[in-house]
C-alpha cells in the first residue's frame, strides 16, 4: 500500500463513522482507529391498527364521528362523583387478607373515616380511610395491583 491509499483509506474510515478498521496483507499490516465515541442508532417502526372485521377506509370514518358523544356523557356523569385517589405510592389491596371480606364493593353506603383499602408500601400496610360519606359508584383499580400518586382509586357519589 502506497501513501495515497494509506490517506484515502483514513479518509473513509473518518467518513463513515466506524471506529477501527485493519487490513492485512502479505507483508504489510495496518490498523486505523478513530477516538469517536461508537454510535448507536434505533429506530421504531410505527404499527398501524389492523381491523379484522371491516375496511380501513370504511371503518375509520365512522368511529371518529361518533366517538366524541359517547365521550361527552360519562365526562358530565363523572362530574357529580368525589374520586378518591391513591395518598401515595404502593400495591392496593381490597381486603386485609386474601381470605377477609373486601373492604369495600360498588353500591355501598361509606361514612367518613371508614377504611377503603389497604396501600403496601414498603412492607408497610396503610389503610386508606374515606373522606367523604356517601356511595362507591366505581372500583377504578384491580386487586393486588401497582398504583401511583394522585391515582384515582373509587368515584364515590357523595350523600
Amino acid at each position: 500500500m502506497d501513501i495515497k491509499q494509506i490517506q484515502d483509506l483514513i479518509r473513509f474510515v473518518a467518513k463513515s463513522g466506524v471506529n477501527e478498521v485493519s487490513i492485512e496483507q502479505n507483508d504489510f499490516k495496518i490498523t486505523i482507529k478513530t477516538n469517536q465515541a461508537p454510535t448507536y442508532v434505533t429506530a421504531s417502526v410505527p404499527v398501524e391498527p389492523v381491523y379484522a372485521h371491516a375496511p380501513v377506509a370504511a371503518a375509520a370514518p365512522a368511529p371518529s364521528a361518533e366517538a366524541p358523544a359517547p365521550a361527552a356523557a360519562p365526562v358530565a356523569d363523572n362530574s357529580k362523583f368525589i374520586t378518591i385517589k391513591s395518598p401515595m405510592i404502593g400495591t392496593f389491596y381490597r381486603s386485609a387478607a386474601p381470605d377477609k371480606p373486601l373492604f369495600v364493593n360498588p353500591g355501598d353506603e361509606i361514612k367518613e373515616g371508614q377504611v377503603l383499602c389497604i396501600i403496601e408500601a414498603m412492607k408497610l400496610f396503610n389503610e386508606i380511610e374515606s373522606e367523604v360519606s356517601g356511595r362507591i359508584v366505581k372500583v377504578l383499580v384491580d386487586n393486588a395491583s401497582p398504583v401511583e400518586y394522585d391515582q384515582p382509586l373509587f368515584l364515590v357519589e357523595p350523600a
